[in-house]
């Protein structure tokens, strides 16, 4: 989210969505350091739990108190339409874990996740704060921010080379995601649509400039 203010929440509201939003930095981070299966295992029971949580407040009433009591005020409009019944951004991030745990390689996961983490956090900061030339859905601020932010991630994130192509990959997808982020509003919750997106550009990139490359992180548990 980095669209200029429409003031469907305050900026203090979504700073504090935004540095819990960071804490999901912790998946990647640990999934690094574990096999895949047990991080399938671990995202699967926290995803089952999120949706029966998330769906619950729809439809009992007394769940749906209690739920609004605590997270009411991080919620946007659209995750309050008891019609729709569209479910929160926490558990579409869990939703997204759990996929791109089991499609992507883990070397493409991280990196994805990460920047979903950290750049969809500087965009809707920046954005909301200094965004005041439309671009495309949002803001040009936003988008700025989201592809800078994504850029410094890919700098810091595993490499299988030491060839600069690798970062090519990173910063192309990087762009990508900066505008999957900016157009999916309203359209698609970011949270799903920016890892996936980031990873299969990554993944695609992968298998056209390095074909024979093992994607496989070394010394890491598979």
């Amino acid at each position: 989210m980095n669209q200029i203010d429409n003031g469907t929440i305050h900026y203090r509201d979504e700073l504090v969505r935004k540095l819990i939003h960071l804490t999901s930095l912790s998946i990647p981070v640990i999934y690094y350091f574990i096999p895949r299966s047990v991080a399938i295992t671990i995202l699967a029971a926290l995803t089952v739990f999120a949706l029966a949580l998330d769906l619950a407040r729809y439809f009992h009433p007394e769940i749906g108190k209690i739920f609004y009591k605590i997270f009411g005020f991080l919620l946007r409009k659209h995750e309050l339409d008891h019609k729709k019944k569209n479910l929160n951004g926490a558990t579409y991030v869990l939703i997204s874990a759990l996929i791109g745990v089991i499609i992507f390689p883990k070397v493409i996961f991280v990196t994805a996740f990460a920047i979903l983490i950290i750049s969809d956090t500087s965009a809707a900061l920046i954005g909301r704060k200094f965004g005041k030339n439309p671009f495309l859905r949002k803001s040009l601020e936003g988008t700025l921010a989201f592809f800078i932010s994504a850029s410094v991630v890919i700098l810091f994130t595993p490499k299988l080379t030491d060839s600069v192509a690798e970062y090519v990959i990173g910063f192309t997808a990087a762009f990508i995601g900066a505008i999957i982020e900016n157009i999916s509003y309203g359209i698609a919750d970011d949270n799903l649509s920016i890892p996936i997106s980031v990873g299969f550009v990554m993944w695609a990139l992968y298998l056209i400039i390095f074909p024979n490359l093992d994607l496989i992180l070394p010394n890491v548990p598979r």
